[in-house]
């Protein structure tokens, strides 16, 4: 019975802690989710407008349609990532993390509130960005299983790479380095503005090594029903990326990585 009621208190507390999450990047919604969706309008309006004309991909998706959902799950990635991140070394630099090192709350409760807090805010902005942008050039809805599916997943690997830098990284610039030196070029270099296949051969290769291109594909696959790789082929590599990151980020926290003496 015992055993039970502490069960229920740490799950308790697990919600508690994801409540808490949530409502911190609420509370700035304007600057957490208003603010991305701006960006991924801006680079909407230029390089759409730029190279709409000229750019036709998959043979009849012009390039606006086929830019939409790299950028919704370019915003997903991203902000996911942010989220967790930024929550973690903002408690560890002010101090207020030991008041969560003194519940009974297990690396589990922490990392379902962390990720699943990141996941709601990727969605979020993700589909913030998808219902401004699809005014300009509705991409369709081919299979939105996959869409629903890559963007689950994409999040909560973010969520789960940004608790990991969250826990290594003991002062901004660090993060910073992080996000600036590993996040953005795996997200730019994955085919959010650009079909893999008009890359030259060796490039091509390249891409096929970074996971944020199957994540990218498969996203856009549930829009057009067409892709640069199988689905099933993508599905695999997040599901594998997804369990060695998430697998990572509860060991760190089960070991109290940097956050324990």
């Amino acid at each position: 019975m015992s055993g039970g009621l502490f069960s229920g208190m740490r799950l308790s507390g697990a919600r508690t802690l994801f409540y808490k999450e949530v409502l911190r990047f609420w509370k700035v919604g304007f600057q957490t989710v208003g603010a991305p969706v701006l960006t991924a309008v801006l680079y909407l309006l230029i390089f759409g407008h730029v190279l709409e004309d000229h750019v036709k991909v998959y043979g009849t998706v012009g390039y606006t349609s086929f830019l939409i959902p790299g950028l919704v799950m370019m915003s997903v990635l991203q902000n996911a990532f942010a989220n967790s991140s930024s929550s973690l070394i903002q408690s560890k630099i002010t101090g207020n993390l030991v008041f969560l090192l003194v519940t009974p709350l297990s690396h589990w409760a922490w990392y379902l509130a962390y990720a699943g807090a990141s996941v709601v805010r990727g969605l979020m902005v993700g589909l913030g960005v998808f219902l401004v942008t699809c005014w300009f050039a509705p991409p369709g809805l081919a299979q939105p299983v996959w869409i629903l599916v890559f963007a689950v997943l994409g999040a909560g690997m973010l969520g789960s790479l940004g608790l990991i830098a969250g826990l290594w990284a003991e002062k901004f610039d660090q993060m910073a380095a992080f996000q600036n030196f590993i996040i953005m070029p795996m997200t730019f270099l994955s085919g959010v503005f650009y079909s893999v296949h008009s890359l030259p051969p060796f490039w091509q290769g390249v891409s096929h090594l970074n996971p944020f291109f199957y994540m990218i594909d498969g996203f856009r696959h549930g829009f057009f029903g067409v892709s640069d790789v199988s689905p099933w082929t993508s599905l695999a590599v997040v599901g594998l990326s997804f369990c060695v990151v998430a697998g990572t980020a509860l060991e760190l926290l089960r070991r109290g990585y940097k956050i324990r003496g």
